[in-house]
Protein backbone atom coordinates (compact mmCIF):
# COMPACT_ATOMS: atom_id res chain seq x y z
CA UNK A 1 0.00 0.00 0.00
CA UNK A 2 1.11 3.21 0.02
CA UNK A 3 0.54 6.18 2.79
CA UNK A 4 0.17 9.66 2.59
CA UNK A 5 -0.20 12.72 4.66
CA UNK A 6 -2.45 15.92 3.38
CA UNK A 7 -3.09 18.97 4.55
CA UNK A 8 -6.89 19.71 5.44
CA UNK A 9 -8.74 22.74 5.00
CA UNK A 10 -8.83 23.52 8.62
CA UNK A 11 -5.20 23.90 8.45
CA UNK A 12 -4.40 20.47 10.15
CA UNK A 13 -3.34 17.65 8.60
CA UNK A 14 -4.48 13.89 7.70
CA UNK A 15 -2.98 10.43 6.98
CA UNK A 16 -4.00 9.13 3.34
CA UNK A 17 -4.57 5.93 1.43
CA UNK A 18 -3.30 6.16 -2.16
CA UNK A 19 -6.25 4.14 -4.62
CA UNK A 20 -4.91 4.35 -7.59
CA UNK A 21 -2.83 7.35 -9.89
CA UNK A 22 -6.36 9.38 -9.24
CA UNK A 23 -7.30 9.64 -5.99
CA UNK A 24 -6.20 9.10 -2.18
CA UNK A 25 -8.81 7.65 0.81
CA UNK A 26 -8.49 9.76 4.19
CA UNK A 27 -7.52 7.89 7.41
CA UNK A 28 -8.45 8.34 10.70
CA UNK A 29 -4.92 9.69 12.03
CA UNK A 30 -3.43 12.67 12.15
CA UNK A 31 -0.41 11.71 9.50
CA UNK A 32 1.59 8.39 8.48
CA UNK A 33 3.46 8.51 11.91
CA UNK A 34 0.52 8.42 13.77
CA UNK A 35 -1.45 6.14 12.19
CA UNK A 36 2.34 4.18 12.35
CA UNK A 37 2.62 4.57 16.49
CA UNK A 38 -0.87 2.59 16.20
CA UNK A 39 0.23 -1.64 16.52
CA UNK A 40 -2.97 -2.70 14.43
CA UNK A 41 -2.10 0.32 11.86
CA UNK A 42 -2.56 -2.39 9.17
CA UNK A 43 -6.20 -3.32 10.36
CA UNK A 44 -7.23 0.14 10.48
CA UNK A 45 -6.00 1.20 7.04
CA UNK A 46 -8.15 -2.04 5.31
CA UNK A 47 -11.24 -1.16 7.90
CA UNK A 48 -11.25 2.59 6.41
CA UNK A 49 -11.08 1.28 2.93
CA UNK A 50 -14.14 -1.11 3.25
CA UNK A 51 -15.85 1.73 4.71
CA UNK A 52 -17.86 4.12 3.02
CA UNK A 53 -17.18 7.10 5.82
CA UNK A 54 -14.08 8.14 4.69
CA UNK A 55 -13.50 11.15 2.15
CA UNK A 56 -12.12 10.85 -1.43
CA UNK A 57 -9.74 13.12 -2.01
CA UNK A 58 -8.44 13.57 -5.63
CA UNK A 59 -5.25 13.14 -6.54
CA UNK A 60 -5.02 16.80 -8.67
CA UNK A 61 -6.84 18.49 -5.52
CA UNK A 62 -4.33 17.01 -2.83
CA UNK A 63 -2.09 19.06 -0.67
CA UNK A 64 0.61 16.64 -0.11
CA UNK A 65 2.14 17.45 3.57
CA UNK A 66 5.53 16.22 4.61
CA UNK A 67 4.82 12.36 5.36
CA UNK A 68 5.98 12.83 8.67
CA UNK A 69 5.48 15.87 9.94
CA UNK A 70 6.18 15.27 13.20
CA UNK A 71 8.74 12.53 13.32
CA UNK A 72 10.75 12.26 16.54
CA UNK A 73 14.02 11.23 14.93
CA UNK A 74 15.35 11.95 11.36
CA UNK A 75 18.84 10.64 10.96
CA UNK A 76 21.13 10.72 7.65
CA UNK A 77 23.50 8.87 6.52
CA UNK A 78 26.33 10.64 4.75
CA UNK A 79 28.94 9.14 2.39
CA UNK A 80 27.28 5.80 1.32
CA UNK A 81 27.33 4.94 -2.28
CA UNK A 82 30.37 4.17 -3.89
CA UNK A 83 30.18 6.51 -6.06
CA UNK A 84 29.68 9.77 -4.19
CA UNK A 85 32.53 9.23 -1.65
CA UNK A 86 35.02 9.16 -4.72
CA UNK A 87 33.33 12.50 -5.79
CA UNK A 88 34.26 13.74 -2.54
CA UNK A 89 37.95 12.70 -2.37
CA UNK A 90 37.02 9.84 0.62
CA UNK A 91 37.70 6.25 0.96
CA UNK A 92 35.23 3.84 1.89
CA UNK A 93 34.30 4.41 6.04
CA UNK A 94 34.38 1.53 8.08
CA UNK A 95 31.35 2.75 10.13
CA UNK A 96 28.36 4.93 8.77
CA UNK A 97 28.78 9.15 8.91
CA UNK A 98 25.76 9.83 10.73
CA UNK A 99 23.93 13.48 11.39
CA UNK A 100 20.70 14.41 12.53
CA UNK A 101 17.50 17.32 11.27
CA UNK A 102 14.59 18.11 12.96
CA UNK A 103 11.27 17.74 11.69
CA UNK A 104 11.07 21.37 11.11
CA UNK A 105 13.25 20.67 8.24
CA UNK A 106 10.51 18.44 6.27
CA UNK A 107 8.35 19.76 3.82
CA UNK A 108 5.84 18.09 1.22
CA UNK A 109 6.79 16.92 -2.45
CA UNK A 110 5.23 19.48 -4.15
CA UNK A 111 6.16 22.36 -1.44
CA UNK A 112 8.34 25.26 -2.30
CA UNK A 113 11.69 25.94 -0.42
CA UNK A 114 12.72 29.38 1.32
CA UNK A 115 16.54 29.79 1.94
CA UNK A 116 17.47 32.40 3.40
CA UNK A 117 21.36 33.35 4.00
CA UNK A 118 23.43 30.44 1.98
CA UNK A 119 24.04 31.16 -1.72
CA UNK A 120 25.74 27.20 -2.11
CA UNK A 121 22.57 24.86 -1.64
CA UNK A 122 23.46 21.70 -3.07
CA UNK A 123 21.11 19.04 -3.86
CA UNK A 124 21.35 15.10 -2.41
CA UNK A 125 18.39 12.47 -3.97
CA UNK A 126 17.86 9.72 -1.60
CA UNK A 127 16.06 6.63 -0.50
CA UNK A 128 14.37 7.42 3.06
CA UNK A 129 13.06 4.47 5.13
CA UNK A 130 10.48 4.83 7.88
CA UNK A 131 10.24 3.22 10.67
CA UNK A 132 7.66 1.16 12.07
CA UNK A 133 8.23 -0.59 15.16
CA UNK A 134 10.13 0.21 18.32
CA UNK A 135 14.11 -0.70 17.82
CA UNK A 136 16.76 -0.85 20.43
CA UNK A 137 19.57 -2.69 20.04
CA UNK A 138 18.54 -4.37 17.11
CA UNK A 139 20.25 -6.80 14.90
CA UNK A 140 19.72 -6.88 10.95
CA UNK A 141 16.70 -9.28 10.75
CA UNK A 142 15.35 -7.35 13.72
CA UNK A 143 15.99 -3.78 11.65
CA UNK A 144 14.56 -5.18 8.57
CA UNK A 145 10.94 -6.44 10.14
CA UNK A 146 11.10 -3.09 11.72
CA UNK A 147 10.84 -1.22 8.13
CA UNK A 148 7.78 0.15 7.73
CA UNK A 149 8.53 1.30 4.43
CA UNK A 150 10.27 3.43 2.42
CA UNK A 151 9.75 7.17 0.84
CA UNK A 152 12.00 9.47 -1.17
CA UNK A 153 13.93 12.77 0.24
CA UNK A 154 16.07 15.30 -0.80
CA UNK A 155 18.81 15.85 1.58
CA UNK A 156 19.13 19.63 0.37
CA UNK A 157 22.24 21.03 2.34
CA UNK A 158 24.07 24.53 2.43
CA UNK A 159 27.27 24.11 1.70
CA UNK A 160 28.68 27.40 2.33
CA UNK A 161 27.56 26.91 6.25
CA UNK A 162 28.50 23.10 6.24
CA UNK A 163 31.62 23.22 5.51
CA UNK A 164 32.82 25.87 8.11
CA UNK A 165 33.89 23.48 10.61
CA UNK A 166 34.16 19.70 11.01
CA UNK A 167 30.90 18.83 11.80
CA UNK A 168 27.85 19.01 9.07
CA UNK A 169 24.98 19.46 11.50
CA UNK A 170 24.75 23.84 10.65
CA UNK A 171 24.84 23.12 6.68
CA UNK A 172 21.97 20.26 6.87
CA UNK A 173 19.34 21.48 9.54
CA UNK A 174 17.85 24.35 7.83
CA UNK A 175 14.76 24.41 8.69
CA UNK A 176 11.90 23.95 5.77
CA UNK A 177 14.44 22.81 3.29
CA UNK A 178 13.99 18.76 3.31
CA UNK A 179 11.42 17.90 0.63
CA UNK A 180 10.07 14.36 1.78
CA UNK A 181 6.82 11.77 0.00
CA UNK A 182 4.95 11.91 -1.79
CA UNK A 183 3.69 8.55 -0.16
CA UNK A 184 5.63 5.63 1.82
CA UNK A 185 5.39 2.51 -0.44
CA UNK A 186 5.19 -0.42 2.39
CA UNK A 187 8.04 -2.65 2.61
CA UNK A 188 5.78 -5.67 1.50
CA UNK A 189 5.16 -3.99 -1.72
CA UNK A 190 8.55 -2.10 -2.44
CA UNK A 191 11.40 -3.93 -4.16
CA UNK A 192 14.72 -4.78 -2.50
CA UNK A 193 16.90 -2.06 -4.61
CA UNK A 194 15.95 1.09 -5.77
CA UNK A 195 16.70 3.66 -8.80
CA UNK A 196 17.60 6.95 -7.41
CA UNK A 197 17.83 10.13 -9.60
CA UNK A 198 17.85 13.74 -9.51
CA UNK A 199 17.23 16.40 -11.79
CA UNK A 200 17.70 20.72 -12.04
CA UNK A 201 15.32 22.05 -14.33
CA UNK A 202 14.62 19.02 -15.88
CA UNK A 203 18.35 17.98 -16.18
CA UNK A 204 19.76 14.50 -15.11
CA UNK A 205 22.66 15.49 -12.27
CA UNK A 206 22.10 12.44 -10.29
CA UNK A 207 21.65 8.94 -10.92
CA UNK A 208 22.43 5.56 -8.84
CA UNK A 209 20.79 2.40 -7.40
CA UNK A 210 20.88 1.34 -3.84
CA UNK A 211 22.30 -1.72 -4.52
CA UNK A 212 26.01 -0.02 -4.58
CA UNK A 213 24.75 1.39 -0.74
CA UNK A 214 27.92 0.90 1.47
CA UNK A 215 25.32 0.37 4.42
CA UNK A 216 22.27 -1.15 3.31
CA UNK A 217 18.58 0.09 5.44
CA UNK A 218 18.54 -2.67 7.61
CA UNK A 219 22.17 -2.28 8.01
CA UNK A 220 21.77 1.31 9.28
CA UNK A 221 18.57 1.15 11.54
CA UNK A 222 20.77 -1.80 13.45
CA UNK A 223 23.37 0.43 13.45
CA UNK A 224 21.96 3.33 14.71
CA UNK A 225 19.74 1.18 17.56
CA UNK A 226 22.59 0.56 19.30
CA UNK A 227 22.75 3.64 20.63
CA UNK A 228 19.23 5.34 20.11
CA UNK A 229 16.22 4.33 20.47
CA UNK A 230 13.84 4.28 16.97
CA UNK A 231 10.17 4.46 17.09
CA UNK A 232 7.02 4.12 14.44
CA UNK A 233 7.29 6.88 12.55
CA UNK A 234 11.42 7.83 12.60
CA UNK A 235 12.58 8.94 9.19
CA UNK A 236 16.46 7.51 7.99
CA UNK A 237 18.11 8.77 4.58
CA UNK A 238 20.48 6.00 3.33
CA UNK A 239 22.63 8.61 1.64
CA UNK A 240 22.62 10.36 -1.60
CA UNK A 241 24.94 9.20 -5.05
CA UNK A 242 27.23 10.84 -7.48
CA UNK A 243 26.53 13.89 -8.90
CA UNK A 244 26.16 16.39 -6.37
CA UNK A 245 26.80 19.95 -7.32
CA UNK A 246 29.80 20.35 -4.97
CA UNK A 247 31.63 17.56 -6.44
CA UNK A 248 31.17 18.87 -10.16
CA UNK A 249 33.87 20.97 -12.05
CA UNK A 250 33.69 23.94 -11.41
CA UNK A 251 30.77 23.15 -8.40
CA UNK A 252 27.29 23.99 -9.01
CA UNK A 253 24.64 24.91 -7.10
CA UNK A 254 21.04 26.05 -7.15
CA UNK A 255 20.04 29.29 -7.95
CA UNK A 256 16.57 31.57 -7.35
CA UNK A 257 14.07 29.71 -9.49
CA UNK A 258 15.52 26.61 -10.23
CA UNK A 259 13.16 23.57 -9.57
CA UNK A 260 14.97 20.26 -8.21
CA UNK A 261 12.94 16.96 -9.41
CA UNK A 262 13.49 13.56 -6.88
CA UNK A 263 12.18 10.66 -8.43
CA UNK A 264 12.73 6.72 -7.14
CA UNK A 265 10.88 4.10 -9.35
CA UNK A 266 7.61 2.53 -7.90
CA UNK A 267 8.00 5.06 -4.90
CA UNK A 268 7.11 8.83 -6.15
CA UNK A 269 8.67 11.75 -7.13
CA UNK A 270 9.19 15.22 -5.05
CA UNK A 271 9.25 18.21 -7.29
CA UNK A 272 10.56 21.68 -5.56
CA UNK A 273 10.99 25.30 -7.12
CA UNK A 274 13.31 27.03 -4.82
CA UNK A 275 13.31 30.55 -3.55
CA UNK A 276 16.94 31.36 -2.84
CA UNK A 277 17.38 34.97 -1.17
CA UNK A 278 21.24 35.08 -0.70
CA UNK A 279 23.90 35.76 -3.73
CA UNK A 280 24.75 32.60 -5.66
CA UNK A 281 28.36 33.20 -4.35
CA UNK A 282 29.87 33.37 -1.19
CA UNK A 283 33.33 32.89 0.27
CA UNK A 284 33.34 29.38 1.98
Amino acid sequence: MKLATLRTANGGTTAALATGADSYLTLPADDVGALLARPDWRNVVEEAAASKEQTIVAAADADLAPLLPRAGKVICCGLNYGDHIQEMGRELPEYPTLFAKYADTLVGAEDAVEVHGSGRVDWEAELAVVVGSELFRADEDQAREAIAGYTVANDVSMRDWQNRTLQWFQGKAWDGTTPVGPVMVTADEAGEHFDVRGYVNGELVQQGNTSTLVFGPAQLLSYISQFTALRPGDLVLTGTPGGVGMGMTPPRFLRDGDVLTTEIDGIGRLENQFRIHAPVAVPA
